[in-house]
């Protein structure tokens, strides 16, 4: 090979190391953000809640597996797990943190005060000691709160109440490892008395406990029966409408899909609007916005629905003041 010929190639060499440089540190500055997904529920019970968190991240411009990388991390209703899982999370150098439920919050707080948390939650962040105040949250954590917890778990009781006037015996079922479901078992019990009615208290941690929940209520002969608001409750809803229909046990929940499944009624807040105004919320924070910039929003559209199949079934009569205050009424 001629000198003149060395010196071309090693030019061209040159040329291509100059041009792939560029490239490679183009590649590195544009990694995709990651967004560490922490959830009590499982993966199948969050899909319709994680598709409006994907529609509020879209709104602002992000889309998972093109210009921002989401890493999941299910609890599957063991509350007990979240601690790790938000460790892991901070460990794997997330830059911000999504966590739905109060539990996941918290764990996501205890886990980091630096990386910026978003949460979706049914409790007051305020009472749990989540953020400062609604409008100046602090910190590193803000998010989106809907109406729920206590006072809608007492309406729930009223409302079921009114359309079976003759259950003088009740039941809440709840998660007893839930830190909501001390003051939302209170809560239920002051409106039972109020409404001079008798309130038993059920438990359920894992799946097969609401088959069991149910065997007792129907042995204890209870005539109605308020779902609480917990993760697990959430995705169950097609299970426990089944239970609730094979029984013929008049029962409430706070999702619309339960009345959709058979159930005989529902009322609460929109849980999927509520995620994807959190996802909104991180794309801004990944944007550039602060948390403590972003005040905390609440969901308060709440919804009533009743099953006119359902209740035909149990043999029951909507009154009308009570359908007239349907959003919807499932025939």
């Amino acid at each position: 090979m001629t000198a003149k010929m060395k010196r071309r190639e090693f030019i061209t060499l040159l040329g291509g190391a100059a041009v792939a440089w560029p490239l490679t540190a183009r590649a590195q500055q544009a990694a995709k953000p990651v967004i560490g997904y922490l959830n009590s529920r499982t993966a199948d019970g969050d899909a319709p809640y994680r598709v409006a968190f994907h529609q509020g991240l879209k709104e602002v411009g992000f889309v998972e597996g093109q210009n921002v990388a989401i890493d999941y991390r299910w609890a599957e209703y063991q509350y007990s797990r979240l601690r790790e899982l938000a460790a892991e999370l901070v460990r794997s150098k997330a830059d911000i943190i999504f966590a739905t439920a109060i539990q996941a919050a918290l764990a996501a707080k205890d886990a980091t005060a630096t990386i910026p948390i978003v949460f979706a939650i049914g409790s007051d962040p305020v009472k749990f000691g989540l953020v400062s105040s609604f409008n100046l949250p602090g910190s590193n954590i803000t998010g989106v709160s809907w109406l729920g917890g206590p006072t809608l778990a007492a309406k729930r009781l009223e409302l079921l109440h009114e359309l079976v006037p003759s259950a003088t015996v009740m039941a809440v079922l709840v998660n007893p490892t839930n830190q909501a479901t001390e003051a939302e078992t209170k809560e239920l019990k002051e409106a039972a008395r109020a409404l001079g009615l008798q309130l038993h208290v059920l438990n359920a941690t894992i799946d097969r406990d609401i088959d069991s929940a149910f065997v007792s209520l129907v042995r204890q002969r209870i005539g109605a029966l308020v779902v609480s608001t917990d993760g697990l409750f959430v995705a169950r809803y097609n299970q426990l409408a089944a239970l609730a229909g094979r029984n013929a046990v008049p029962a409430i929940h706070q999702m619309r899909e339960f009345a959709a499944a058979g159930g005989l009624m529902s009322y609460g807040a929109s849980i999927a609007d509520a995620s994807r105004q959190a996802g909104i919320y991180v794309g801004r924070i990944l944007k550039g916005d602060k948390p403590t910039d972003l005040p905390v929003q609440q969901a308060v559209k709440v919804e009533l629905i009743i099953s006119l199949k359902a209740a035909k079934a149990l043999g029951l009569t909507v009154p009308l003041p009570l359908s007239g205050l349907a959003n919807e009424l499932i025939e």
